[in-house]
Formats: structure tokens, C-alpha cells, sequence
């Protein structure tokens, strides 16, 4: 009776948290970007302090904090300004591919003797391929939306973190449990800045090797697909094959040839194949401890309850819940069934 109670507590549980998640969507998105904006900021702080630096004259706190800043948002703010005109150039010439594609339309009637068009509206509506690129050129605008937010929330955690220090001295007054709580504070704070810096790394080589092969073949727009690549690049596994169709649909939309389109999704899938399977695992290693099988369950559950930014976020938010369950023995049985190797480590145990 009383495990039947446990169990019945226990679920009632999740399904408030899930409630809660979805609910303070709004708010909950944009304050974990800025904590992952914060992580970003203090590995780069560190490495700025390590290369102007010294151990007799260190830059103080609030400098680094301004240079790694300064860094981050420069580079943010040429990256969108250059994504959004590209955006507003390939917005602006769609309506001269919508012939193309009532010519490949027609090319695909003809081949399997069938009205594809009108099978296609019966399920989706009236389509107009210009008015979908565009919603889709809207959303993606749309990503940014929160950037205020999510800085300000940044700069408030940069203030917090002076004081952070002292908050845990004083819930943990044992000096083994302090010791304990803050090496897994700086455990969670090293694997996932650690990850988001290494997944940059190969979502820009990625990146940065589709747009030579994009702008190769002529593809319009080239800056614009290959950052769409590198974005999608952090959604695990399915990522890497949306980001490789997105490219090589529109080619075929753009040239009016299936050619053109299976040479770009050749090409830039064999991209995403040698980096994603050749160079990632040889630069990440196994470090995340994560099983396929919980990354794939992770990636539907948040992309389900948060979008496109839950499926980003499946794997850090993963990887800190390990991190945190292992370190009890009444949840340390959920770390090993989230991890790869069912090894785990655990600093402290429960009193």
C-alpha cells in the first residue's frame, strides 16, 4: 500500500513538472539559453584570461566578463545582420521559382501518370511553395525574438555569479558537502560548455564545407543554407537529415532539375556523414555518457513539449540531469539507465 502511495505521489509528480515545463514555456526557453549563453561567456572569459593573462598580473572579473561578452555579441550581431539579408534576398526572388515547380509538378505527373497536385491539396490545402518559404523565413526571424530576454537574463547570472559562491557556503556549512556541491556545480559547468564548444566547432566545419559546395553549384543564397545547417546541426540525429534535405530540395526548386538537387544532397551529405561520424566521435569522444536510445527519447520528449529549441537543448538538459541523479543514491538507478556505459560517478551520499 504504502509503494502503491509512493508510485501515486511519484506520478502525480511528473505530470506537474510536465505541466509546469509546457506552461512556463515562455519563460523557462529563454532563461536556459541565457544560462547556456552564461557557460559560453565563462569559457570564453577563461580563454581570453589565459591568453592576455598572467599569474602575477590577472585581469580582474568584471573585465573578462566584458571582453567575453563583447566577443560573443559581435560575433552574434554579424552573424544575424549577413543571415538576415540573405534571408531578405532569397524572400524576395521566390516568385520567380514558382514556375520551376509547377514544371517539376508536372515532371512528376507525367512520370507516374498521376495528378500529384491535387492529391497533395486533398491533404494539405491549396499550396503556394513562395508563401511556405516565406512562413518558414518568418520563423526562423522568429528565433530571435528573445534575444533581449535572454541577455538580460545573462547579465543578471554574470552579477549572481560573484555571489553564488557565498549562497552555497551557506546552505552547505559542511565543509565535505560545500566541497561536494561545488564539484558538481563546476562538473555540469565544464561538460556542458565543453559539449556546446566542441558541437560548434563541427556544426561550423559542417557548415563552412556546405557552403563551398553550395556556392560551387551555384545555389542561391548560400550563407543562409549553410547557417541553417550549422543550427540544425545541434538537434541530434535528425538534424543532420533535415539540414542535408532543406539544401537539395531547393536547389531542385531553384534550377528545375532533380540533377542539380541529388548532386547537393550527395554532397553535402557526405559532408554531414564523415564529420558526423568520423570527426565528431574522434574530437567528443564518449564524455556525454549518454545512450543512443535516451537521446533519441530525450530529443521527442522536449522537441514535443519546447520545438525546435527543446530539441537543441535535449542533450545538455540530459546530460545535467545525470550529472545531478547520480550524485543521490535514491536517484543514482535513473543516472545508469540515462547513461551509455551504465558507469557513473557519485560524489556523495544521501544522508
Amino acid at each position: 500500500m504504502v509503494r502503491l502511495d509512493k508510485l501515486t505521489y511519484g506520478a502525480i509528480l511528473i505530470l506537474i513538472i510536465i505541466g509546469s515545463l509546457i506552461f512556463l514555456k515562455d519563460i523557462l526557453v529563454p532563461f536556459v539559453l541565457a544560462v547556456i549563453a552564461w557557460l559560453i561567456v565563462v569559457e570564453v572569459r577563461s580563454t581570453i584570461g589565459g591568453i592576455i593573462g598572467s599569474e602575477k598580473h590577472k585581469i580582474p572579473m568584471w573585465i573578462q566578463n566584458i571582453l567575453a561578452s563583447i566577443t560573443i555579441f559581435v560575433f552574434i550581431f554579424l552573424e544575424v545582420k549577413v543571415l538576415s539579408i540573405s534571408m531578405q534576398n532569397l524572400s524576395n526572388s521566390m516568385v520567380k521559382y514558382d514556375d520551376n515547380l509547377m514544371m517539376i509538378e508536372k515532371q512528376i505527373n507525367d512520370f507516374f501518370n498521376i495528378d500529384i497536385t491535387s492529391h497533395f491539396n486533398k491533404m494539405v490545402g491549396d499550396f503556394n511553395f513562395t508563401t511556405l518559404l516565406k512562413n518558414v523565413l518568418s520563423s526562423v526571424t522568429g528565433l530571435f525574438g528573445n534575444t533581449f530576454t535572454i541577455v538580460l537574463y545573462m547579465i543578471f547570472l554574470l552579477f549572481e555569479e560573484v555571489a553564488f559562491g557565498k549562497k552555497i557556503e551557506q546552505i552547505y556549512p559542511n565543509k565535505e558537502e560545500y566541497d561536494n556541491a561545488i564539484a558538481m556545480i563546476q562538473k555540469i559547468g565544464k561538460t556542458v560548455s565543453s559539449y556546446l564548444t566542441l558541437k560548434t566547432l563541427v556544426s561550423l566545419l559542417t557548415g563552412i564545407l556546405s557552403y563551398v559546395v553550395l556556392l560551387l553549384m551555384g545555389v542561391e543564397a548560400p550563407f543562409f543554407w549553410a547557417s541553417i545547417i550549422i543550427y540544425l546541426n545541434f538537434i541530434p540525429t535528425i538534424g543532420s537529415l533535415i539540414a542535408t534535405l532543406f539544401p537539395a530540395f531547393f536547389t531542385i526548386i531553384q534550377f528545375g532539375e532533380f540533377s542539380a538537387g541529388l548532386i547537393v544532397l550527395l554532397a553535402v551529405g557526405a559532408i554531414q556523414v564523415v564529420v558526423g561520424n568520423l570527426i565528431e566521435p574522434k574530437i567528443m569522444g564518449n564524455s556525454l555518457n549518454i545512450s543512443g536510445l535516451v537521446v533519441l527519447l530525450a530529443l521527442s520528449f522536449w522537441g514535443s513539449i519546447w520545438g525546435v529549441w527543446g530539441m537543441i537543448l535535449s542533450v545538455p538538459i540530459t546530460v545535467l540531469m545525470i550529472i545531478i541523479f547520480a550524485e543521490f543514491d535514491s536517484t543514482r538507478a535513473v543516472a545508469i539507465l540515462l547513461s551509455e556505459n551504465g558507469i557513473v560517478e557519485a560524489r556523495k551520499k544521501d544522508c
